[in-house]
């Protein structure tokens, strides 16, 4: 009989991570699998599993030594009978140390996205964690700097299904742009309107790509149009039917700086929509620069303005672009990923049998 395993993640907002968790749950719910997972109360994830009929709790975390809602989730493995806890952020990490201390037996899996070695009591008792899931090469490499072995990291890169999109959303027409004005979806942190970023890059793009580009940003608070440096641009805010909605622009502007697991990108791809990012870490395994789409180097605005204004102006180049996407992301599937958890559970047990004969 498959293991129950219960899954922890401590974010209060949609973002990459959450959207993991619940494809994996639902993945792992259909080989079998009993998954029970613990998450912020109110939070979309929790909303979500709920609508997923997935067994969920909630849970508030309100950091490392939150010993409250530890002996909560202590609680939980205890009833549950759950043979494999998996922590999936990093307060769930050091909240799942805590709660398994009585429970030596029982595999901690533990999965990394950032590019950060783990600090405070998740350094500490790493030697606890049976495996570490890193989600990009860089999240492996920081691992190892903070002291872990490789031999306990896998890299399980993030899965995305395979988008089924019957009708676009139609940006041109519900915004009243013009037939030749080249779309550009606008995702991660530096999409905020109230940032610079966003303005920086615009203002930085020749004449003729201003003229011809039109902005959608999605994410954040609030709808409406708005210019952004002189381009016209529509707030979309936060998208439920994403893939309708990215299937509608022509370029994605993916504006993280930091640490991210980039599945926008994923998307994009599939959709047959050429990505442009920067070269954050765990990116740069995912878009293939010059096939299937652009990176610039990390934080140059000015590269990257330059990048984007070709992309708007080049339409063969656009087009050749969008026709690699779909082959690419096809590595990146929901199933491929589920396949790498489900052989890295059944790795951790093995290794715990050991430990306890």
């Amino acid at each position: 009989m498959a293991p129950r395993i219960l899954h922890i993640d401590s974010g209060r907002e949609w973002r990459g991570g959450q959207r993991q968790v619940l494809l994996l749950a639902r993945g792992l719910r259909q080989r079998d699998y009993e998954p029970l997972v613990v998450a912020a109360p109110g939070s979309p994830l929790v909303q979500r599993l709920r609508r997923a009929g997935i067994a969920t709790s909630a849970v508030t975390m309100r950091g490392d030594w939150d010993l409250v809602a530890a002996r909560r989730i202590r609680a939980l493995i205890r009833t549950w009978n759950a043979g494999i806890v998996h922590a999936h952020d990093a307060r769930a990490h050091a909240i799942a140390l805590i709660a398994l201390l009585d429970r030596p037996l029982v595999p901690l899996i533990v999965t990394r996205r950032i590019a950060q070695p783990p600090r405070g009591i998740r350094r500490q008792y790493t030697a606890r964690v049976t495996r570490f899931l890193a989600a990009s090469e860089a999240a492996r490499d920081a691992l190892v700097r903070g002291g872990v072995d490789p031999g306990r990291i896998e890299i399980v890169h993030p899965g995305v299904p395979a988008p089924v999109v019957e009708k676009p959303r139609d940006w041109r027409t519900e915004c009243r742009w013009p037939d030749d004005a080249v779309i550009c979806g606008v995702v991660g942190g530096g999409a905020d309107v109230d940032g610079s970023l966003l303005w920086s890059i615009a203002e930085r793009m020749s004449p003729d790509a201003r003229r011809r580009a039109r902005v959608i940003t999605f994410g954040g608070a609030g709808t409406g149009a708005y210019e952004v440096a002189g381009v016209q641009a529509f707030r979309a805010g936060v998208v439920d039917e994403l893939h309708p909605a990215l299937a509608g622009v022509d370029v994605l502007v993916h504006l993280a700086t930091s640490d991210g697991i980039g599945t926008a990108l994923i998307d994009a791809m599939a959709l047959g929509i050429p990505p442009i990012t920067f070269a954050v870490p765990g990116f740069t395994a995912l878009v293939d620069p010059r096939r299937t789409g652009v990176i610039v180097p990390h934080g140059d605005t000015s590269a990257f303005a330059d990048a984007l204004s070709h992309l708007v102006l080049a339409d063969t180049e656009r087009r050749t672009l969008a026709s690699h996407g779909p082959a690419r992301s096809a590595r990146f599937s929901v199933e491929r990923m589920v396949d790498r958890v489900e052989g890295e559970y059944r790795r951790a047990l093995g290794a715990m049998q050991v430990a306890g004969s």
